[in-house]
């Protein structure tokens, strides 16, 4: 597969991944993590853009602290494309920090924005789909991926198809009408059975100076933050300014913040196997089950057990007679919760926050 000129892939890995707690902490959130692959879940999302461009165009977004984790899982990257956030101010932000970057070194870039922490089964579907983005996006379009919905989900934003654009490499690309935030349970359904409704993939695919001038527009204050990195970036004075002017950022998404009030904008369905691993029921989904719908890993014994998902690794997890557990073991902590209530381990995470306990998150 030819590499595409002018792109740019930008892997996005500074998430917490609070929903997977207790393998997920602070020290090490997922997208370090290895789930039934023997690559991790930001070396997997390296690997599927590698074959349309090289180790030296793609960047990785990052909190400060996993700079040299990065490093260490992608050891073919120049240094200089890992940035590191002094903190966390959520994607919009991050994602111009990467646009000034490559601005100045390509103005002709064609950046995508890709999330860490997601499977994608259809590899070879996943590439074709992205050429076809780039090619609309090289048309001035922002363009974004939506997920063909299997189910109402509630978990997932829902994007809203207006009429067809074109057709890129065997897709059909849609004009992007507008966003929904996550849906009541009615309302999901009301999107499924509507048909032309798709996920919110959170990946979106933009010329750097067309995603520039939106955040010009839609962002001036987080846009003044920018030039004042761009300036300096690649001389002395770059830590010093990132350092000063980082805090100073807007904590907005890139959904909130540009992509709610975008003209031109375009949608691309695809069915890839997309998984965002946004739960432990995310990652039963994805594990091999035994023939009694059992997903396993580590020293795990099941008896008259059905449907449940056991991650074990240090000890021995023995479930006897429990169907639609998550039972997750590791050092220090053990997790027990039904496959329903997977979603709800986030409140861990805050519970164990607010009364101090800090050696667990």
């Amino acid at each position: 597969m030819t590499a595409i000129p002018h792109f740019y892939p930008v892997i996005m890995a500074g998430g917490s991944g609070t929903r997977l707690w207790p393998w997920s902490r602070r020290a090490r959130p997922k997208q370090f993590l290895r789930f039934n692959s023997p690559y991790t879940l930001l070396q997997e999302t390296y690997r599927r853009v590698l074959p349309l461009t090289s180790p030296e165009r793609v960047l990785v977004v990052t909190n400060r602290r996993f700079v040299n984790e990065v490093q260490e899982q992608l050891p073919e990257l120049p240094p200089e494309n890992v940035l590191g956030e002094p903190e966390g101010r959520n994607t919009a932000p991050a994602i111009g920090w990467a646009a000034v970057v490559l601005h100045r070194r390509d103005p002709n870039a064609v950046m995508a924005a890709l999330p860490a922490d997601h499977i994608i089964a259809r590899v070879e579907r996943f590439r074709r789909v992205l050429r076809a983005a780039v090619a609309v996006a090289q048309e001035g379009y922002i363009v974004t991926l939506g997920i063909t919905p299997t189910h109402p989900a509630t978990g997932y934003g829902y994007i809203e198809q207006g009429d067809v654009l074109t057709e890129r490499e065997g897709f059909t690309v849609y004009r992007l009408l507008r966003f929904t935030e996550k849906p009541d349970r009615t309302t999901a359904e009301a999107f499924l059975k509507a048909g032309r409704y798709v996920w919110n993939s959170g990946m979106f695919i933009w010329r750097v100076d067309r995603v520039l001038r939106e955040i010009q527009q839609q962002m001036p204050d987080l846009y003044a933050g920018l030039e004042r990195l761009g300036a300096v970036w690649g001389t002395p004075a770059a830590p010093e300014t990132l350092a000063e002017v980082w805090p100073t950022l807007p904590k907005e998404s890139v959904d909130y913040g540009i992509m709610e009030h975008v003209t031109d904008a375009a949608v691309i369905p695809a069915d890839i196997g997309w998984n965002d691993v946004g739960s432990w029921e995310a990652v039963y989904q994805e594990y091999p089950k035994d023939a009694s719908g059992n997903a396993v890993s580590g020293e795990v014994l099941m008896i008259d057990a059905e449907d449940n998902l056991v991650l074990g690794e240090r000890r021995l997890v023995v479930v006897v007679g429990a169907t639609n557990l998550v039972v997750v073991e590791t050092e220090d902590a053990i997790l027990i919760c039904t496959r329903e209530r997977a979603q709800d381990v986030r409140q861990v995470v805050k519970t164990l926050t607010a009364q101090g306990r800090e050696e667990y998150l």
